[in-house]
């Protein structure tokens, strides 16, 4: 996500190591960042939680219980209120600036976001909480489009701004919480499954992913209904249980795939698929080439390696 002309021509550049330009909303303040030059060991904090985006270019970050990593556009951070982050630009120059939005979230949005998820969209297991830890993930099409609009919200001249903001502030604090659980369920799953009926259905699901799993089977593992237990699963993880399945059962026949003694037969029954053309029509969904053709690149890559 680069910078538009009207945001890079409307700021000034004052110095080339993280050169500042801000912008204020009624429930957030966005600054970007941009560097120049190689440098080492710059320490930024913020007093309000933050979301750190990169743009452009490449830092590598230096975060409490974090072994260093290299941060790239297309990767969140969310950090809590005064974590310091010491930065290293290894790749800046002036013919490839380091570009950077940090977010800082009002706390009072956050927990009026968090009161309305705790009352409208309860979780399995628990209640919803703004993650107290260093978080980086990978941003999905839906938050890096959020964030693209509300840097350019906050750069327009809009009578209503803060008010489409709000909205926009609102859907992104529920969408990083989303995808903070989905990260801890899916990695996490065999030390949360005897403690969290949601880790415990993940388990299952992987563990017989042969058989013919039903919501009903599901459902009743955790003593809920059927509708509530659809309902909260798609709340959690953001897809719905059918789809984590078929999803689990495309990336074991990925797995399995591997081996090209293996007969495509064997593969889809193995995965629990009832169908050899709903089998191919999944993966394809999913791995942009039929199971075949995806073998067929697997044996000639190890003919090559030969």
């Amino acid at each position: 996500m680069a910078l538009t002309n009207y945001t890079l021509k409307n700021r000034k550049l004052e110095t080339l190591v993280e050169n500042q330009t801000s912008y204020s909303l009624s429930s957030a303040e966005i600054h970007v960042f941009e560097t120049h030059q190689e440098a080492e060991k710059i320490l930024l904090k913020f007093h309000q939680p933050v979301l750190a985006s990169m743009l452009e270019g490449k830092k590598v970050m230096h975060l409490d219980n974090m072994t260093a990593f290299d941060f790239l556009p297309g990767e969140s951070l969310v950090l809590p209120s005064d974590e310091m982050m010491c930065i290293d630009f290894p790749e800046a120059r002036m013919d490839n600036p380091t570009r950077c939005l940090a977010m800082a979230i009002s706390e009072e949005k956050i927990r009026e976001t968090i009161q309305f998820l705790n009352e409208s969209r309860q979780k399995m297991d628990g209640e919803w909480a703004f993650t107290d830890y260093n978080f980086h993930f990978t941003n999905d099409i839906a938050i890096q489009q959020i964030i693209h609009r509300l840097l350019f919200l906050a750069t327009e001249n809009h009578p209503s701004k803060d008010v489409f903001a709000d909205l926009m502030l609102k859907e992104l604090i529920i969408r990083i919480l989303q995808t903070e659980t989905k990260k801890i369920y899916t990695e996490k799953t065999m030390q949360l499954s005897s403690t969290h009926r949601l880790a415990f259905v993940i388990e299952y699901i992987r563990n017989n992913l042969n058989k013919n799993l039903t919501i009903k089977e599901l459902s009743d593992k955790v003593y809920m209904s059927e509708s509530n237990f659809h309902r909260v699963f798609k709340n959690e993880l953001t897809i719905s249980p059918i789809e984590f399945i078929n999803n689990e059962r495309i990336k074991l026949a990925v797995s399995l795939l591997q081996n090209p003694n293996r007969q495509i037969k064997d593969v889809y029954t193995a995965c629990g698929f009832n169908s050899l053309s709903y089998f191919n029509r999944m993966f394809k969904r999913k791995e942009q080439v039929s199971p075949k053709e995806y073998q067929s690149r697997v044996i000639k890559l190890h003919g090559t390696r030969r």
